[in-house]
């Protein structure tokens, strides 16, 4: 009783409300004193989906990965998560998220709006569309030889990696569904106490003013997360 906590709702969602009934043995973690809730809040979502994917990889230390949205929840999430696990991270992102993403750990850096990254020659072991909005088929080139490509959205990307596709020997990869595990809100807890992982938040919304929340949400411009703070 009286412990601050925080985690997933898995599969139930319902967190844009005052109160949430979460199971015991759910995906939560006791808040460490120092964490404000707006902190905690904003850890697991992007996090947890960034982990499950990179694990599925089996991500390695030296390894060349590529972020596309990396200014998002789920990319600022991996592009934090890779460096930690010691892979080398280009992250690709608009202008105005550039010292962002390099303060998270990015070696490299491609705007989008100023260069192609299937354009330069560059090619990759793992490349992740943290914001479904690239296709693997014309973008394969992009991947060395047994390089993967992490979908995290688009039907097409989704049904390559279900039916475990390979073009040229490079193939897709999704965790359809999503495994989610205890342990991993754990882990992301103990990579943040060791200074290896932050909380990006680019906004905070009273949750009387969800319908705002939502509609800068929908804008696709907002770096990280979006929290809703409760009186």
């Amino acid at each position: 009783v009286g412990d601050r906590v925080f985690g997933l709702n898995v599969w139930r969602f319902g967190a844009h409300a005052e109160f949430v009934c979460v199971r015991e043995q759910g995906m939560i973690a006791t808040i460490p004193e120092e964490w404000p809730f707006e902190q905690a809040a904003a850890v697991c979502d992007g996090a947890i989906l960034a982990l499950i994917n990179l694990r599925r990889v089996r991500l390695q230390r030296g390894q060349r990965l590529l972020v596309y949205g990396a200014s998002g929840s789920i990319g600022t999430a991996a592009v934090q998560l890779a460096a930690a696990f010691g892979a080398h991270v280009t992250a690709v992102c608009g202008r105005n998220a550039t010292a962002l993403v390099r303060s998270l750990g990015a070696h490299e850096i491609i705007d989008y709006t100023q260069q192609d990254f299937a354009a330069s020659g560059e090619q990759y072991d793992v490349i992740f569309d943290a914001v479904g909005k690239e296709h693997f088929v014309p973008r394969r080139h992009a991947l060395r030889r047994g390089g993967v490509w992490i979908a995290s959205d688009g039907l097409i990307e989704i049904a390559l990696a279900m039916l475990n596709v390979r073009v040229q020997g490079r193939r897709v990869s999704s965790e359809i569904p999503p495994r989610f595990l205890r342990r991993d809100v754990w882990l992301i807890k103990r990579l943040m106490e060791a200074g290896m992982y932050r909380a990006v938040i680019d906004r905070t919304y009273p949750l009387d003013d969800i319908v705002d929340a939502m509609a800068y949400v929908d804008t696709k411009q907002k770096l990280g997360n979006v929290v809703l703070t409760v009186a």
